[in-house]
């Protein structure tokens, strides 16, 4: 497992952007696939984008595809989530999660179940109207 710290997270106006990190400390962080989730109050946990260890695969909710890139840094055991155009809908805490998989389609299909090892604490993102 590794552990994972979350950051970028905060106000923004709609229509704005806002790029949150995910900085992982542990073994072997390059090969892992990483995905972000968010959870708006009184919802359920969402997924919103997954990547994979190599960053050759990458899956995108619909409510973010279109606007969102989400990446990975291994030189600097870092992943990213960017979001363009954000919207008062996108207000949320955004998490970040890790894990080891054999391949991208097992991966999503963990993910589509918030079923990954390592997660991270969260950071709180408001979009204002």
């Amino acid at each position: 497992q590794v552990n994972l710290v979350e950051s970028g997270g905060g106000l923004v106006q709609t229509g704005g952007s806002l790029r949150l990190s995910c900085a992982a400390s542990g073994r072997d962080f390059i090969t892992y696939t990483m995905a972000w989730f968010r959870q708006a109050p009184g919802k359920a946990r969402e997924l919103v984008a997954v990547c994979s260890w190599n960053g050759g695969d990458t899956y995108y909710a619909d409510s973010v595809k279109g606007r969102s890139t989400v990446y990975k840094e291994n030189s600097k055991n870092t992943g990213y989530l960017e979001i363009d155009n954000l919207q008062p809908a996108d207000t949320a805490v955004y998490y970040c999660a890790a894990d080891q998989f054999p391949t991208f389609s097992i991966a999503t299909t963990a993910a589509q179940k918030a079923d990954f090892g390592s997660w991270g604490q969260g950071t709180q993102v408001t979009v204002s109207s």
